[in-house]
């Protein structure tokens, strides 16, 4: 066995030494949810999975994808599939990926080009982050959420470069829970010719009619160039798709690097993307995943007021809600008493986050009850 790298060993004792080492846990299943991205359920939904083995049996194919989708990986369900999430989302097409990280990865890498600039939210996806690094564009962050930053600096690149600009945001922050001003954001961009890109990962499933994301429900989709949602969330689910025109579709197909050099995702992982959707579908009808999820994040903010939390809590109307609790050695202690009491909830530490801005990111669910919410906060407020 060959020694291991003395640079490598250095980074892992740094990490140790400011105790922000990662590691693998299994969380027992005895404690309250209130760390996972399966916002509506669906995870543990016997209907996605009784109706993915539904359409999967009415498919006649494999059972693994068995190549590229550019080789032997693809078949009418997926296009099928593909116009099913381009329809609910109002969008001309759908292109689906392996993950959330192989759609940004895919895209931030190859559509921006060589004399390109893209703005970019200092908050955004570290996957996002990874695929401007592959790309030949310059990229330069925006203050979060800042409009104004966004406009002065369109201005003054539109003065002095030739190339397109992107801007990039997401419609739900996944270390805030918080949302920009995508109206806004849209109608600026719309207006001055640049391009605007958004993360739907944590929308999709909790805001809008159907639970279609902020992008759709606030009707912004002939604005934004491109909108990206992952299943891995509110969908209970795995993979992504990105959404947009006939020729980003076409351009996707030919130059994401992530799409073409990989197996395509498995036919019975998208036949349960095919079936979320159609839970998806029937969100208004009854007393809902979604409308009790809806109602356990109105609880979860009164009772932030009512307990005198609200000020260290990042303000959200999303399913995420985090708590600031400043040094890695403090979070991993107050997470650890809260886990001990029952509730699994998870310490943010940096450099995950910056230094300083270390948290308990709380994940709301429709399953959550309001006892679960109350007694986590009561005991919050007693190791704050």
């Amino acid at each position: 066995m060959s020694i291991f790298p003395k640079k490598l060993q250095k980074k892992l004792e740094t990490r140790i030494q400011n105790n922000a080492l990662r590691s693998l846990s299994v969380s027992t299943s005895k404690r309250v949810d209130f760390y996972s991205n399966d916002y509506l359920g669906f995870a543990r939904d016997e209907n996605l999975q009784l109706l993915s083995q539904e359409i999967i049996g009415q498919q006649d194919i494999v059972l693994g994808a068995t190549g590229s989708r550019l080789l032997s990986g693809n078949s009418r369900f997926y296009h099928q599939v593909e116009n099913q999430i381009a329809a609910f989302h109002s969008q001309s097409k759908a292109l689906l990926f392996n993950s959330g990280y192989n759609a940004n990865i895919g895209f931030f890498s190859s559509v921006p080009q060589r004399g390109d600039i893209v703005l970019y939210d200092e908050y955004i996806h570290a996957s996002i982050r990874d695929g401007l690094q592959m790309s030949l564009a310059k990229s330069y962050k925006f203050s979060h959420n800042s409009l104004e930053e966004i406009k002065e600096k369109v201005i003054r690149f539109q003065e002095a470069h030739q190339g397109e600009i992107y801007v990039i945001t997401e419609s739900v922050f996944s270390m805030d829970g918080d949302s920009p001003d995508l109206k806004a954001f849209a109608n600026f961009c719309f207006d001055n010719g640049v391009h605007l890109v958004v993360d739907e990962a944590h929308a999709l499933g909790a805001f809008g009619y159907f639970g279609e994301g902020l992008v759709s429900s606030l009707e912004l989709q002939d604005k934004v160039f491109a909108q990206i949602v992952t299943f891995g969330k509110g969908l209970g689910c795995h993979g992504a798709a990105i959404l947009g025109s006939e020729d980003l579709y076409t351009y996707l197909v030919n130059f994401a690097r992530s799409l073409i050099y990989t197996t395509a995702l498995p036919p019975h992982a998208v036949a349960t993307i095919s079936a979320g959707y159609q839970m998806l579908r029937k969100q208004h009808s009854i007393y809902t995943n979604q409308s009790q999820l809806l109602e356990n994040i109105k609880y979860f903010k009164k009772k932030q007021f009512l307990l005198q939390l609200e000020q260290k809590f990042i303000k959200s109307d999303s399913a995420i809600h985090c708590c600031i609790v400043s040094g890695n050695d403090k979070v991993k202690q107050v997470a650890h008493k809260i886990q001990q009491a029952g509730y699994e909830v998870k310490p943010i530490m940096s450099p995950t986050v910056p230094l300083g801005q270390e948290r308990l990111r709380f994940c709301l669910h429709s399953y959550n009850t309001k006892e679960e919410i109350e007694g986590v906060l009561k005991l919050l407020g007693t190791l704050l």
